[in-house]
């Protein structure tokens, strides 16, 4: 590796913390409601070197005001009116732009090549899954997305709403979530081909998980089991849910 190779990575690895500080410092500022809610009357003015909006070419001498959780004003520096108190932040050789938003986003899956789509959601644990979103959030943050369009969660039912509700609470750093939960599809037309975790392939199977709920502990549904089995173990402490008769196929004479 030459002394030149090396300094290259070297300013690359610069650039990059200081973007990545540059946009943790946004995100605490623009996106987190409880930090906006205990500071809001503070007011932050962005100096970068250039300011992109997205419609025309990078405007230098440009700088954005912040007030709560709000981008009050962009424009040229001596246009922009700066309230008293206001805590000017230099960002040299930076540009500024707007925050992307991604339309199409699966939180609670990772990439393929990690893991195959059968495996996440039929094999990997619940709260792996949730970890992983967790920190998925994070970094899509912090790559400088600020609203996300999550469109199923992929067998993982509700988390993407808890997600949501812990990014706006502020208990963990994310952009904005607007999320779908389930998705809606075609019988048999997406997913691991000829298994649904969800359905019994035979009343075999139907029979063998009655005589699971009824070996549960009634402990288990003081200890947080989940609606569904507490609702089967007070069925099962009745007497058990009724059952139907087997059919019996019809004889046709020989």
């Amino acid at each position: 590796m030459t002394g030149k190779d090396s300094g290259v990575q070297r300013l690359g690895r610069e650039c990059c913390g200081r973007i990545k500080v540059l946009l943790l410092m946004l995100a605490v500022l623009v996106l987190s409601p409880r930090a906006a809610t205990a500071q809001s009357a503070r007011s932050y003015l962005l100096k970068p070197a250039a300011v992109f909006d997205g419609a025309n070419a990078p405007h230098s001498g440009w700088a954005v005001l912040v007030k709560g959780e709000r981008i009050v004003a962009a424009g040229p520096l001596g246009e922009v009116g700066i309230p008293s108190g206001t805590e000017i932040i230099d960002l040299p050789g930076l540009t500024l732009l707007p925050g992307l938003i991604d339309l199409h986003t699966h939180l609670l899956l990772h990439p393929y090549n990690e893991a195959l789509w059968d495996d996440q959601v039929l094999k990997e644990p619940f709260t792996v899954r949730v970890a992983r979103a967790v920190a998925a959030a994070r970094s899509t943050l912090m790559a400088g997305f600020t609203t996300l369009r999550d469109l199923g969660t992929e067998g993982a039912g509700y988390a993407d709403v808890g997600l949501k509700q812990a990014i706006d609470q502020g208990v963990v750093p994310g952009p904005r979530l607007v999320v779908v939960t389930r998705a809606i599809v075609a019988t048999g037309s997406y997913g691991p081909k000829g298994f649904d975790p969800g359905r019994a392939r035979s009343d075999r199977q139907g029979r063998r998980l009655d005589q699971s709920l009824r070996r549960l502990p009634l402990g288990t549904e003081r200890r947080g089991a989940t609606h569904l089995f507490a609702v089967r173990i007070k069925r099962d402490r009745r007497g058990g849910p009724q059952q139907r008769p087997a059919r019996r196929r019809p004889r046709h004479p020989s």
